[in-house]
């Protein structure tokens, strides 16, 4: 069997579903996303069981598959119900499947549940299936880009194959060879330093793990086969790592190297985590072995510049450019220069620990090597010297923090900026090392902030003021105080206006250290009383919250050089608050901030050291200055010197030189432009069939949308005389509800007054009850004060009748007997009318709490 293909299909298959509802007048439709591209089925009408029939296939590679798989980034299908009458989408669902399920064999289709089903009653499942092809239209596209024809390699020496071409090391001579050895006759260097970064957070994604614990970060790249990292950092918003320099020396010859690097074009520079590759980035080697570039015997060629770096999961979208200061970056320098020393130094190989080894393995996901060079990577102890750091450049390291962490500095009022700062190294060599300077594109951006304290007003304060304020931010390159002079006199309850109070100071950072900057570190004004006779006293301190400026809306303006600038203006009044004693408001200050963005700073030289290496062939010699009795009395002529007539020489062959250059450059542009011609006759006709085609697709949709403007103008008169009925509906409705309510409002009003006629009503039958009582109670007294006098009576009675005799007696007995019956009667009936009061008294005050009770229902319904 051959080799497997590169390139893949992902292919999910959405045959059909399964206990839907059905909704005549709705759609279905299948949406799927995978790696930020969007695909979606044909709309299918909405059954019970509704068949799409459909394939959907992402295009990638087998590493970025092995990358998704990684990550475990997901394939989500969400299922949508679309109104074919008013026009609205639904969710109905979502599916979402596994990438490390699909395999290169078929699979069969299983059925998968609806999450977050809209129908609850109903169980819907779609049929799907997920497979892995070969892509086998990858080449045969007719709309993408051919790719360019390949490179001729020519070598001078027939019978040698580019792609057999490896990096060989050589331990007893510290150096690797590339090629033959009767093709190798010169020594190179390969140098590749990592200088600084930008803008690394922007890499995190959310759906990436990092260890709980503070994560360390480094670059990795393979140098020659050799695996190199540099010393791990902890923060991505202000990466802070010594920038470092990896050399290994080459033993080939020119043309040789013009072939290895053609093969082998790519240096990839990861940015890991552990072994997670958050970004990378590609650097073409081919640059540096051009047949037009300048001799390598004369001084060395380098690539180098701020390289973005592009996360796993974006590798293979179509991006937009983004800004320099946007974009994550890291500065990288990739240099090759001749090595002058005729025998390369023997260097002993250091022996590799191995927790460094195992720091300075590749992740999993990119341990990929030719077959030719998977034969020498034996284990790195045995087969690999280590690319050479060299840690003896400390002035290096300290020229390369000084362009990397520069500080802004201040200009206040007409001063001019000063240079950047630069951190101090309390172990710098002062010895001056031979080195080259990388012009790296800086990624700040020159700001110009200035802050004009305007005036002081509500002065709490017995005594008259003679105001000055004081104010440092160091953020701006300088911790030397900024006062306003000379004082002014500021009494209780006026406003004060300050004299030379505006201070601007410009500075280059990067943004988004500005905007950490300004929202952590407030700027502190003081306000001083300076007093001749005594010591000055600190009044009170006013913050100004910086960060406020950065919210505000941004206004565009030309530079000096009409570059384009932006400028945003921020005005406030703050409290001075008391310095000494309870934080009370002391004064007022009115002040303007206003912030001007210059866009990124010009192109900045880092300074890279070599120590290690020896004098260059470009260096001239030096030679010890003259004694004074040495020196020729008389002078030759300067057009007489040997160097003159030599630099003459020179520059009338390079004159020679460039004729020729320009001649074959004229020769080549005719073939190219006559090249250019024939494909542009070939793209002409394929875009006139092309115009020819879409010209007969768009008379059919043409049709089509006139059919559609045709029903649309139909369900437009049908909208407009259901919304004539329905404004008829609405005001009919309108004023039965109108009737009703007032009908409800007399109901109420009638049943307020029927309450209020029964409750006087009851009141006047209580009352007729209180005075019945009271009646009956006096004759109840009356009734019993008379008794007690019949009896008193009786009993005086009886005594007189004692001495008289029984006859008399007797009949008085009888009528006392009479007149007791009568007396009980009465007694018996006023007994009985005391009760029957007592019952009617408990029947009235019965009806009263009734009646209340209505009084206080009736209320409630009328609020």
């Amino acid at each position: 069997m051959g080799p497997k293909s590169d390139q893949l299909l992902i292919v999910v298959s959405i045959l059909e579903g399964r206990y839907f509802p059905k909704r005549p007048k709705h759609k279905l439709v299948v949406e799927a996303k995978f790696d930020g591209e969007h695909l979606a089925t044909d709309p299918v009408d909405h059954t019970d069981q509704p068949e799409f029939a459909t394939e959907l296939a992402w295009e990638l590679d087998r590493k970025a598959l092995h990358q998704h798989r990684l990550q475990r980034t997901p394939i989500k299908l969400q299922c949508f119900a679309l109104d074919s009458l008013a026009s609205t989408k639904e969710i109905v669902g979502y599916i979402v499947l596994d990438l490390r399920a699909a395999q290169e064999k078929k699979q069969p289709p299983k059925w998968y549940p609806l999450l977050s089903n809209k129908y609850p009653k109903f169980k819907s499942e779609l049929q799907l299936s997920v497979t892995l092809e070969t892509d086998t239209k990858a080449s045969v596209d007719g709309f993408k880009a051919k790719g360019a024809p390949p490179r001729d390699i020519t070598v001078p020496v027939p019978g040698l194959d580019p792609k057999n071409l490896v990096a060989v090391l050589n331990k007893e001579e510290g150096y690797h060879q590339i090629g033959p050895a009767e093709y190798c006759r010169d020594y190179f260097v390969l140098s590749v330093t990592i200088a600084f970064a930008t803008q690394l957070e922007q890499l995190i994604p959310t759906t990436v793990k990092l260890p709980e614990q503070q994560p360390e970060f480094f670059f990795y790249y393979s140098l020659l086969g050799n695996d190199v990292t540099n010393e791990p950092f902890t923060d991505l918003i202000n990466p802070n790592f010594e920038p470092e320099r990896a050399s290994v020396r080459i033993h080939s010859s020119l043309e040789v190297l013009r072939a290895y690097f053609f093969t082998h074009p790519k240096l990839q520079i990861h940015l890991c985590c552990g072994d997670q590759s958050l970004g990378s980035t590609e650097i073409l080697l081919t640059g540096l072995v051009k047949k037009g570039n300048v001799d390598l015997h004369q001084q060395p060629v380098a690539i180098e510049g701020a390289f973005i770096l592009v996360p796993p999961n974006r590798a293979r979208q179509k991006l937009l450019p983004v800004p320099l200061d946007m974009a994550p970056t890291v500065g990288v320098s990739v240099s090759l220069q001749k090595d002058n020393v005729s025998q390369p130094t023997v260097q002993a190989v250091p022996q590799a620990d191995p927790d460094h080894l195992k720091k300075a393995l590749p992740p999993t996901h990119d341990q990929e090597r030719n077959p030719e060079q998977s034969s020498h990577n034996a284990p790195p102890q045995t087969c690999h010297s280590p690319p050479m750091k060299e840690e003896a450049t400390e002035s290096e390291v300290e020229s390369i923090q000084f362009d990397r962490n520069s500080k802004p500095q201040k200009k206040a009022l007409n001063n001019l900026p000063t240079s950047q700062s630069q951190h101090e190294i309390g172990s710098s060599s002062p010895e001056p090392t031979t080195g080259q300077k990388i012009a790296v594109p800086a990624a700040s951006h020159h700001f110009c902030f200035s802050l004009d304290l305007r005036s002081i007003r509500n002065m709490d304060a017995s005594f008259p003021v003679n105001c000055i304020l004081r104010y440092s931010y160091p953020f701006f390159g300088s911790a030397a105080p900024i006062m306003t002079s000379p004082p002014v006199e500021v009494r209780k309850n006026m406003e004060v206006f300050l004299p030379q109070s505006y201070c601007a100071f410009d500075f280059a950072t990067l943004p988004h250290q500005l905007q950490d900057t300004f929202f952590r570190l407030p700027l502190l004004v003081e306000l001083w009383h300076k007093d001749k006779m005594a010591k000055d006293l600190l009044l009170g301190v006013a913050r100004l919250q910086l960060s406020i400026v950065l919210t505000k809306e941004k206004t565009r303006f030309l530079g000096a050089n009409s570059e384009q600038c932006w400028r945003q203006i921020f005005s406030e009044t703050v409290p001075f608050t008391a310095a000494q004693g309870p934080s009370n408001k002391v004064a007022e200050l009115s002040y303007t901030v206003t912030l001007e963005d210059y866009g990124l700073v010009k192109m900045r030289e880092v300074l890279v050291s070599d120590s290690s290496q020896c004098l260059g062939a470009d260096e001239p010699p030096q030679i010890p200055p003259p004694q004074p009795g040495n020196c020729p009395e008389v002078q030759p002529e300067p057009r007489e010197t040997l160097e003159y007539k030599a630099a003459l020489e020179l520059e009338m062959w390079k004159e020679m030189q460039e004729d020729l250059f320009e001649n074959q450059l004229k020769k080549k542009e005719l073939a190219h432009m006559h090249a250019l011609a024939e494909e542009w006759r070939k793209r002409d006709r394929e875009r006139e069939a092309l115009v020819k085609k879409k010209v007969a697709e768009y008379t059919i949709l043409e049709e089509q949308l006139q059919k559609t403007l045709t029903d649309l103008e139909k369900r437009e008169k049908q909208l407009v005389s259901a919304e004539t009925e329905l404004q008829r509906v609405k005001r009919e409705l309108q004023a039965e509800h109108e009737r009703n309510l007032q009908e409800l409002q007399d109901t109420i009003r009638r049943v307020k007054e029927d309450c209020a006629h029964q409750v006087e009503l009851e009141k006047s039958r209580i009352r007729q009850l209180e005075e019945n009582k009271i009646h009956l109670q006096q004759q109840i007294y009356e009734g019993e004060n008379k008794y007690k006098d019949l009896e008193k009576e009786f009993q005086q009675y009886k005594d007189q009748q004692s001495s008289k005799p029984e006859i008399r007696l007797q009949s008085e007995i009888n009528i006392l007997a009479l007149e007791k019956g009568d007396l009980e009667r009465k007694l018996e009936s006023a007994t009985k009318s005391k009760l029957h009061y007592k019952q009617q008294w408990a029947r009235a005050l019965k009806e009263l709490a009734r009646l209340k009770q209505v009084g206080v229902n009736i209320m409630i319904i009328l609020h």
